[in-house]
């Protein structure tokens, strides 16, 4: 029993090192942008390359996770993701820059698979993802008050990420080596079909909204807010500590709102984050702007992730649903530079507002739809018995009645 209830740290860590690269997204962006010959279109596009690698990896590599094992995938992937950062962090070639992100980025899509696939198997599923996003966004947070004080280097957010994914290798051997047994696994059809496509192409806009913001979130408080390098990563520092308090607050509150409320209300205030944040002008509304809206998306992610998980308890949907959030993620720092440039930072926030609050519709049903949960399945093990044959005048039934009876002779007996 006790293991049930044992926090699997080992996913905790995975989880943080898988995320932490697009959490570093607008200091990255930023610093390719300042440091190398690049537009800010084309720092964008490498952002994009970065996670639309590690979206690939997740959808790769979904459903072969039991077929790996969950232990070498992790190193695998926490491997790539060290060599990949590095390298794009060491060099200023462009083409190696370019190479260097890619394979980082499927190193940390492989990682996030096999947290997403370990973390639908636990018995409580939204505990362990805020558990995630805890350590993921206070790493983050730590690192935008660090990182503006080590230099201008444009490869320091990288350097950071390939470290930490060092640093979490360690803990991969406290992963299952082995697959499942056969038994387990013959459910190959994926449960709850509908909701599932649903919920990831709503995720995918959803991811791509708040990402097209997020990715050029660092230039707009350094043009448009006319803010300094260290006072924008104070603001996404406190940001993401904020975070660090909303999932706290999701992880205490639990279930008992359920999914639809959390997942509905929440969207539609970070449309209203989204839509402030983009038209700041000053240090006031761009920190407000990105504060309250940084509090509010780990809570929605974490009902999202929940979500996801309780369609299916072999992760598969987990996965899916967070590949395409990778996906969006991964288009939202070009659109975002795109949207920018055409149209100004207002109008750009106005748009993606708006288009969150659309995708608040599906993603709210896919919560109120009544679902039954898929049971594991288990391999039968069978104890045969040895028959031994009874003696019925040995015994009989017990009670007081019967003991009477055998008490009191029988008429003619005596």
């Amino acid at each position: 029993m006790s293991a049930r209830t044992t926090t699997p740290w080992p996913l905790v860590a995975l989880f943080t090192a898988g995320y932490l690269a697009a959490y570093l997204l607008p200091t990255t962006v930023g610093r390719l942008d300042a440091g190398l010959p690049l537009s800010a279109t084309q720092a964008g596009a490498i952002g994009s390359a970065l996670l639309l690698s590690s979206a690939t990896a997740g959808f790769l590599l979904a459903a072969r996770v039991d077929r790996f094992g969950p232990r070498r995938l992790a190193r695998t992937g926490l491997l790539l993701a060290a060599v990949g950062y590095g390298t794009a962090a060491l060099t200023s070639a462009i083409p190696l820059v370019i190479a260097g992100a890619v394979v980082g980025g499927f190193g940390s899509g492989t990682a996030t698979t096999v947290a997403a696939t370990g973390v639908a198997a636990q018995r409580d599923p939204h505990r362990t993802t805020t558990l995630g996003l805890l350590g993921v966004s206070g790493l983050a947070g730590a690192l935008y008050l660090t990182i503006p004080h080590l230099g201008p280097a444009h490869g320091l957010p990288l350097a950071a990420i390939a470290c930490t994914a060092l640093l979490v290798l360690p803990l991969t051997g406290r992963l299952p080596a082995h697959a499942p047994a056969p038994q387990a696994l013959r459910a190959a059809t994926l449960p709850h079909p509908r909701s599932g496509v649903v919920l990831a192409a709503a995720m995918l806009c959803w991811s791509l909204a708040q990402n097209s913001l997020w990715g050029v979130s660092g230039r707009i408080g350094l043009t448009q807010a006319g803010l300094t390098e260290v006072t924008v990563g104070a603001v996404f520092a406190v940001a993401l500590g904020a975070g660090l308090l909303g999932v706290v607050g999701a992880g205490a509150l639990g279930p008992r709102l359920g999914q639809a409320l959390p997942i509905g209300a929440g969207t539609a205030l970070i449309a209203g984050c989204i839509a402030l944040s983009a038209a700041a002008s000053d240090l006031t509304s761009f920190a407000t702007g990105e504060i309250a809206w940084n509090t509010l998306y780990p809570v929605v992610l974490s009902y999202v992730i929940g979500l996801a998980a309780s369609l299916d308890q072999r992760g598969r949907w987990a996965v899916l649903v967070g590949s395409a959030s990778s996906l969006g993620t991964a288009c939202g720092p070009l659109t975002g530079s795109l949207l920018s440039a055409r149209t100004g930072y207002p109008a750009m926030g106005a748009i993606l507002a708006l288009s969150l609050l659309v995708v608040t519709v599906p993603m709210t049903a896919v919560a109120l739809r009544p679902r039954r949960g898929v049971p594991q399945e288990h391999p039968v093990v069978e104890i045969p018995l040895e028959a031994v044959p009874a003696q019925r005048t040995a015994y009989d039934m017990a009670g007081p009645r019967q003991a009477a009876a055998a008490a009191t002779p029988a008429p003619g007996t005596a």
